[in-house]
């Protein structure tokens, strides 16, 4: 179980290091052009190449999809309930207790977990919450339409495609699937450090409240995506991934879009970097359990 255990987390905390160390010493690092080949090349490739060789029935994967569509629903009430509790900004915080690092931490921890299968059924997960994620904020923060941001979001073209190309059983020709192939596994690595840059950049100024709010993300994802995969009655890997997937802390992007939308963007880099540091720390025993429910 150690070897098991180290060949996940190893690789992910590994590159996330490398890129946390380089922010630390001021290399310099194109965070806007990795970005950019993450959202509009890679990303969308790695949906397509995972879905186009996806060997799961169809059935299977339509209900994870409607899992990870409950599953975000119930946790952005959860997420409402406590923010009315406490007393605090609805607009401002909702996305960072609602919305889980499941691209640059969730995907690689699939991969590394549950192989390609694994991969592909969090690809699910991190598209049905990216649609969440690219209507949901802009809804809350902004006056910006969302469905111009889902028009403008590649990764949503990404999952049409390799929907169309898993339904109606495709075969790609070979070097379109190669090409496909090798710009999608540029995304894996290529999110992994520029998670740890920008977690390199980010300052909890509030300190209490970081942790607290941080902790709260993952303890709701968690209960959440525990309590969904038994409502669908998902078995095997698709369990394992999915309470994977739902437990994963804050998403960077919501940073992002408090920091352009001016909600209360600092403490929003703190929740954000609070629950991912902690999450670090439970990672062990999440995998350890993901992987048992999935056995």
């Amino acid at each position: 179980m150690i070897a098991q255990l180290s060949g996940i987390l190893l690789p992910v905390l590994t590159l996330a290091g490398i890129g946390y160390a380089w922010r630390r010493l001021d290399f310099p690092f194109e965070r806007e052009f990795v970005t950019r080949v993450i959202m509009n090349v890679s990303g969308p490739c790695l949906i397509v190449d995972s879905l186009s060789r996806l060997t799961l029935p169809i059935a299977e994967l339509v209900n994870m999809i409607a899992a990870c569509i409950a599953m975000f629903a119930a946790t952005i009430m959860c997420a409402w309930v406590v923010l009315r509790l406490a007393g605090l900004s609805i607009r401002s915080y909702l996305p960072a207790l609602a919305i889980g690092n499941h691209g640059n931490m969730g995907l690689p921890l699939c991969l590394f977990a549950f192989g390609e299968a694994g991969l592909a059924l969090g690809v699910a997960v991190y598209v049905t919450n990216s649609v969440g994620q690219f209507t949901l904020t802009p809804i809350l923060q902004s006056r910006a339409s969302p469905l111009r941001t889902l028009a403008t979001t590649p990764v949503i073209y990404g999952a049409l495609i390799g929907s169309v190309v898993l339904a109606g059983d495709v075969q790609l020709p070979e070097w379109i699937a190669t090409t496909i192939g090798l710009l999608g596994g540029l995304m894996i690595p290529l999110m992994l450090l520029a998670l740890g840059n920008t977690l390199g950049g980010l300052r909890a100024k509030r300190l209490p409240m970081a942790l607290s709010l941080g902790g709260t993300r993952l303890v709701i994802g968690f209960v959440v995506a525990l309590g969904v995969a038994e409502l669908f009655g998902l078995e095997g890997i698709s369990k394992g991934v999915l309470i994977l997937q739902g437990a994963m802390p804050a998403a960077i992007f919501n940073y992002l879009f408090a920091a352009r939308y001016d909600r209360d963007a600092d403490d929003v880099a703190g929740i954000v970097l609070a629950s991912t540091f902690v999450s670090a720390l439970t990672l062990p025993l999440l995998v350890i359990y993901a992987l048992s429910v999935s056995a």
